[in-house]
């Protein structure tokens, strides 16, 4: 049980004292480009999907 302790003392040592965090402001700058490309790409595996669909119905009604 002491080596679970110590564990914990240390990982808790090491989140608030070792760890570097980011700032609001970085914190908001990153999750606003993840987004941003979450949306290019969704709207870029939309058309591809949309494109291979229309060929294929075309290929099919020949």
């Amino acid at each position: 049980m002491s080596k679970f302790v110590n564990y914990v003392k240390e990982s808790y040592t090491e989140l608030t004292k070792k760890v570097t965090w980011p700032t609001w402001e970085k914190l908001q700058s990153s999750a606003m480009l993840v987004l941003v490309t979450t949306l290019i790409l969704s709207v870029v595996i939309f058309l591809i999907d949309f494109a291979f669909q229309h060929l294929m119905e075309f290929i099919y009604a020949l």
